[in-house]
Order: structure tokens, then C-alpha cells, then sequence
């Protein structure tokens, strides 16, 4: 056994690691301060609490639909997954279009930067606020959930598509240029080709969190589908069972979007 003293090393703060822990500093005193000044307007937390998980077990296990049947619940929740993948082919078909525009391997840096840094603009504000900007010309509908839905999926996919085709082995490229092919060729016979199953991997991802959002905008922005349906039987009827119904129905194809994303994403790893 070494009686050699530990040597402790102490790190010398950063400029980031302090400007970090302040800021964690800042959002827990916040969220504290949050607490303590809450206007609870004479509610007893309490009791309320009590309730809320009273009815949150009364909601999943006694679903029911009194105001719509099993049939239309379905049709609703078809326009909603319709909703979603509309929306997410068309952007993936602009994102795939100029996603070679926006690859570092493919094309001059000015044009790259600019692409990439409107897209991180557009991803920056939150799909319902897309939406809401579209409605101010289309008004509240399926219209401007459909192009404010379009316009965030392009930039999220355009972000994925231009990184996968940068995986692309540089020597490749110069070899295929030194051949005689052209960008063109290069970019359709030889990248898009070789980056498909990274390409399928982010479209079903985008395509699950786009079901996701056509369900809040089938409330927020009047879209229609199962969404609707949840805020009518929340904030309008007021019936917990109605809720829970349409929230399983919810969670089922939900569930079953994340196990094919997953499967995609092993399928691909194995391809690698």
C-alpha cells in the first residue's frame, strides 16, 4: 500500500465555466423566487394537488367518448398523421433540393454560411409561431398550419440532409471530379445515393415530431384532426374521459412512430 500523498488538481475558471455556473445560479433562484411569489389566488395547493392526480387516474383508466364516435375519433386522428406527413414530405423534398447548396464538401463557403445561418434563423421560432405569422395572411387553418409546419421542417431537414452529405469521404468527391463527372452527377449519382439511409433516418424523425405539432395545431390554429377534438373535449365540454380517451389514442400512434424512428436508426447504424 503507497502512502505517496494524492495530488488534488483544481481547475482554473474559465470565462465559460463562470459564465455558466452564474447562469445556472440564476435560473434555480428564479425558479425559487417563482415558487414563493406565485399567486395562487386563494387556492389550497393542497387540495389541488390531491385533486389533480385524482383526476389524471381518472382520466387514463376511465376513458370514454360520449360526444363523437370510435369511427370519427379515428378519421380525426388519419387527418392528423396526414397532417403530419404532408407536411414533412414537402419540406424534406425542398431540404433535399438545396440541401447539396448547403454542404460544406459541395459547395463554396459564402453560399453555405448564408443557407445555414437563414435556417438556424427559421429554427430558432417555434413552430406555432410560424404558424400564427402564416395566419395572419391565410388565416387560422389547415392553410397556414400547413405552410408554417413546411417552412420549419425545410430548415430542420435541410440542417440534417447538408451534415449527412458532409459525411461524405472528400477523396471520393475529388475522384469522381477528376473522372469527369460533373456537381450534378456527382451530387445525384454518387452523394444523395451514398447518404439514403441517413436520409430516411431524419425524415421519419421529422415526421414524428411533426405529428406531434399537427396535434397542438389542430388546436392552436384551428387544423382540424384529433387536436381539435382535444381541446373541444378539454376546454369546452370539460369531460376527463373524453381526455383520456383521445389522449391514449394519441400516445398509441405516438408510441408506434418512436419505435419505427428507432428501428430506422439501428437499421442504419448496422448499414454503417
Amino acid at each position: 500500500m503507497s502512502d505517496a500523498p494524492r495530488i488534488i488538481r483544481l481547475r482554473k475558471p474559465t470565462r465559460s465555466s463562470v459564465a455558466l455556473n452564474l447562469t445556472l445560479a440564476f435560473l434555480v433562484g428564479t425558479t425559487v423566487a417563482g415558487f414563493f411569489l406565485l399567486d395562487t389566488k386563494g387556492v389550497d395547493v393542497g387540495s389541488a394537488s390531491l385533486k389533480l392526480w385524482t383526476d389524471l387516474a381518472n382520466m387514463f383508466t376511465h376513458p370514454s367518448a360520449q360526444h363523437f364516435g370510435f369511427g370519427e375519433a379515428l378519421w380525426a386522428l388519419l387527418v392528423t398523421v396526414c397532417l403530419g406527413a404532408l407536411t414533412t414530405v414537402i419540406g424534406a423534398a425542398f431540404a433535399i433540393i438545396v440541401g447539396p447548396f448547403a454542404a460544406k464538401n459541395l459547395s463554396p463557403a459564402p453560399v453555405v454560411a448564408i443557407l445555414k445561418g437563414f435556417t438556424a434563423l427559421i429554427r430558432a421560432i417555434p413552430t406555432v409561431l410560424w404558424v400564427l405569422i402564416f395566419a395572419i395572411g391565410a388565416g387560422l387553418g389547415s392553410v397556414a398550419a400547413v405552410v408554417g409546419m413546411t417552412f420549419h421542417s425545410f430548415s430542420y431537414l435541410l440542417k440534417a440532409y447538408s451534415e449527412a452529405f458532409e459525411e461524405i469521404d472528400g477523396d471520393v468527391i475529388e475522384a469522381l471530379k477528376a473522372s469527369g463527372a460533373n456537381w450534378c452527377q456527382i451530387v445525384c449519382q454518387a452523394v444523395i445515393p451514398s447518404s439514403m439511409s441517413s436520409l430516411v433516418s431524419w425524415t421519419f424523425m421529422r415526421f414524428e415530431i411533426n405529428f406531434t405539432n399537427a396535434v397542438a395545431m389542430g388546436a392552436a390554429a384551428g387544423a382540424g384532426g384529433i387536436g381539435f377534438d382535444l381541446f373541444m373535449a378539454s376546454g369546452f365540454y370539460f369531460n376527463i374521459g373524453e381526455v383520456g380517451y383521445i389522449t391514449w389514442l394519441i400516445m398509441i400512434v405516438a408510441i408506434a412512430l418512436e419505435v419505427g424512428a428507432t428501428r430506422l436508426q439501428r437499421s442504419q447504424h448496422v448499414e454503417r
